[in-house]
């Protein structure tokens, strides 16, 4: 089952983080990449193909557009234009309007000027994100850093998973701790979540596990830290899981899309 059931909505991933700086646009841009490779093998093992094709990365995060940055794509049309859309959103508008990385992950980002964000209301923007399951088969919601929390909260209850992501820093335990109770206070169910610790070092006197029981939440993964080798992979406009797919981030990373897709095609 290479490809998601037609007639089934594609399926949404939504990424959190507590606070810029954990590591979750990279994670996002990644596993966007990653899991579009995974897509690209199955539909041609299963010689099939459906309306819905391909990944969309929703680059939603704080700092705004950097996962764009890291993809090495321009964009003149952004989540809000989506929301405006939302009527009439077709399979044409999104292939000319959508910002496109060469492995064919569309891009959907913040607008420029953030203001323009007020505009749009909480339910139009988790309702573009349900529109678009129409014509994705998966959607990654970066969420990193994004300071409105009833947003975050409306999402990850239309999302199919949420990760939360976090570092083995005090400051991001305490922060993701404080953005879950705010998200526990909006109705959000801890069983809707999962861990992933981020920018792993075996060096540093605090186990993944131990992190996992401070949050309360189970542990899905835990991605090694190679912040070298990813900066310097973007500092070439280049995405680690491209071009050193030996890499031990760039295997976890593989791995996660793996499960995902497995996952998320047998529902």
């Amino acid at each position: 089952r290479g490809t998601l059931q037609t007639g089934t909505r594609g399926k949404a991933l939504a990424l959190l983080g507590a606070r810029a700086g954990l590591g979750v646009t990279t994670l996002a841009s990644n596993l966007a990449l990653a899991l579009s490779d995974q897509l690209e093998h199955g539909q041609a093992a299963a010689q099939t193909r459906n309306p819905r094709h391909g990944v969309a990365l929703l680059d939603l995060g704080l700092p705004a557009r950097d996962g764009l940055l890291y993809l090495d794509t321009q964009s003149g049309f952004s989540f809000v234009d989506g929301v405006r859309n939302l009527r009439r959103l077709d399979q044409t508008l999104l292939h000319t309007a959508l910002a496109h990385h060469a492995s064919g992950v569309a891009v959907l980002p913040l607008p420029t000027n953030l203001a323009q964000i007020r505009e749009i209301s909480h339910a139009d923007s988790v309702a573009l994100i349900k529109r678009l399951g129409d014509f994705f088969d998966f959607q990654i919601a970066d969420l990193g850093g994004f300071s409105t929390i009833d947003f975050v909260a409306q999402t990850v209850r239309e999302t199919h998973r949420a990760w939360v992501v976090c570092d083995q820093s005090i400051g991001g335990i305490v922060s993701t701790a404080s953005m879950l109770k705010e998200l526990y206070a909006r109705g959000v169910e801890a069983e809707r979540l999962a861990l992933v610790v981020n920018k792993f070092d075996s060096h540093v006197n605090l186990a993944a596990k131990d992190i996992a029981e401070r949050l309360e939440l189970p542990l899905h993964h835990v991605l090694p830290a190679r912040s070298a080798q990813l900066m310097s992979a973007a500092s070439r406009g280049e995405m680690l899981v491209r071009t050193a797919r030996g890499d031990p981030y760039s295997q976890t990373v593989a791995g996660l899309a793996r499960g995902l897709h497995q996952e998320l095609t047998a529902t």
